[in-house]
């Protein structure tokens, strides 16, 4: 998910080479809801099973198939569709009034009714609990909920969002039974009471097992009779192993691209076979620069480095194809992007013009710089690609740039000291809208922690793109905001990933699970 200095973020790039793509996989299973148990392992932890908590990847992927929300995203779609809601919309032309009107007959997994008291409680309780690892920050706009009847739901907004559904659609818009939790705490006994698709049955430290349903009345149609997550805890020696052994169907996130060679070319003995399946991501990474720092606080410094990265270069050597170049701040496939950062610096290093760049900002001699890195939270590969940009930097012989990396609780807290000068920061968005990739970047308050306000960004361009109900009609304004942030520079965008899963032959159902929702459908699963 985000960035914000205490949100746990996982955006790990999964790491398989393109190349290997087999078309495997991607097939339509015809087991039903009655079909097998399909067992899958994961890189990353699920840090919470209270959606009042958990603001990461691996506990939003628990969510979205344990908890509904009022509306959901459909397969490879960017609009969100009813799910617990009958219908939603606003009722006023300023976006500030959202009604749901619920289904009938609608349940929890232990067969309590599910009516609108459940949803303001849900709301109400996330924004109470307001915990640091949650996704109340997503929710500033949000000033009450109404429940006028059990099929009645009012959000009341202090500010115009246009965003709101494709907020309550996310992971951070789970309903949870009001008998069941605690208004003013955490659940912390690891279980989870919800209406979706799928009842968690257990979870442990390294295992979540996953059963159907039966009470679930949604959208969705599951293809098979539940689904074991095995928890690998980053160690991509482990989930490829399972992977050979025949332990698990399915490696989600993780493993390298020189592991997935392995596998697929090694004789293990095995009577299956695996394959490559490739999906759309909007996951990205930036540099980061605070602009209080003396050093990278210099406009010169920032766009030198700007003129010197090689992005195909680390695409090519240190994730092995397994991204894209980055060139804007919204991601390619997010309508409002546009190529600002390689109009302004071009993808071609020129160290003549990052030379000039120092110059005219009365810089000479070295810039000496330290590049802050954490690959415990966004993967071994990250300390890689540090040091390739500080070689990159160092060969232009303009910089002096080394790369020192710390554990993730260390390296949050010293950002939010301003100890850093230029540092890493990956994002996993929390809904597929220009807006998830600008308001939390540059916005009042922004989660970057590097001191930088635009007042045009704030004051004009964030409102009024909030504002704007027909979101096809925000791209002039989110292409003025990205060409604003390409010549100020707070940050510096690197890469977009590319999204993949490994699966065993005779599984299905993996090309409806990757795409840039961020949504893990297990329900979309099913094995021979």
């Amino acid at each position: 998910m985000n960035m914000r200095n205490q949100w746990p973020v996982l955006p790990i790039v999964a790491g398989l080479a393109s190349g290997l793509l087999t078309g495997c996989g991607t097939g339509n299973g015809d087991s039903g809801s009655g079909g097998s148990s399909v067992v899958m392992g994961m890189s990353d932890d699920v840090l919470a099973t209270d959606p009042a908590s958990g603001y990461d990847p691996g506990s939003w992927l628990l969510f979205n198939n344990v908890f509904q929300s009022l509306l959901s995203f459909p397969n490879g779609g960017t609009e969100p569709q009813p799910e617990v809601a009958e219908e939603c919309s606003f009722t006023d032309t300023e976006t500030k009034v959202y009604k749901c009107t619920l289904k009938d007959g609608l349940t929890f997994s232990n067969g309590d009714d599910l009516t609108s008291e459940d949803v303001k409680f849900s709301f109400d309780r996330m924004l109470k609990i307001n915990d640091a690892a949650g996704p109340a920050i997503m929710f500033p706009m949000l000033d009450k909920v109404q429940a006028p009847d059990e099929k009645t739901v009012v959000f009341q907004l202090n500010t115009p969002d246009a965003t709101f559904p494709s907020k309550i659609a996310s992971g951070a818009g789970s309903i949870v039974d009001h008998r069941q939790y605690d208004a003013d705490g955490l659940r912390e006994d690891g279980e989870a009471v919800g209406s979706g698709p799928y009842k968690l049955d257990s979870f442990g430290a390294d295992e979540a097992v996953f059963s159907v349903n039966e009470n679930y009345k949604g959208t969705a149609e599951v293809q098979n009779s539940g689904v074991t997550l095995k928890l690998f805890h980053g160690d991509q020696g482990a989930l490829k192993k399972a992977l050979q052994n025949d332990e698990i169907d399915i490696a989600y996130r993780g493993l390298s691209a020189g592991a997935i060679a392995d596998i697929e070319n090694a004789d293990t003995g095995s009577a299956t076979s695996t394959s490559v399946v490739e999906g759309t991501s909007a996951e990205v990474q930036h540099l980061v620069f605070n602009m209080d720092d003396p050093v990278a606080g210099k406009l010169g410094v920032r766009k030198a480095i700007a003129h010197l990265i090689d992005r195909d270069a680390l695409i090519k050597n240190v994730y092995e194809g397994t991204a894209t170049p980055l060139y804007s701040i919204i991601p390619a496939g997010i309508s409002g992007h546009n190529t600002a950062f390689f109009d302004t610096y071009g993808a071609r290093p020129s160290k003549d013009k990052a030379a000039a760049a120092l110059q005219e900002d009365g810089i000479t001699g070295k810039v000496k710089l330290t590049l802050w890195s954490t690959p415990s939270r966004y993967g071994p590969a990250t300390d890689d690609e540090l040091k390739a940009i500080a070689d990159q930097l160092n060969d232009s012989g303009l910089f002096d740039a080394e790369v020192q990396s710390v554990d993730f609780e260390q390296y949050e807290k010293d950002i939010a000291d301003g100890k850093y000068g230029v540092y890493v920061k990956g994002w996993v968005p929390d809904y597929p809208d220009a807006d998830n990739f600008t308001a939390p970047f540059f916005g009042k308050g922004n989660v970057l922690s590097n001191n930088y306000a635009n007042d045009t960004i704030t004051g004009t361009l964030i409102p009024r793109t909030a504002a704007q109900s027909d979101r096809s009609a925000t791209d002039d304004d989110y292409g003025r905001l990205q060409d604003v942030v390409a010549d100020e520079l707070p940050v510096l965008p690197v890469w977009q990933a590319k999204q993949y899963a490994v699966a065993r032959d005779g599984v299905y159902g993996l090309q409806y699970c990757l795409d840039a929702s961020t949504v893990f459908r297990f329900w979309e699963l099913s094995k021979d």
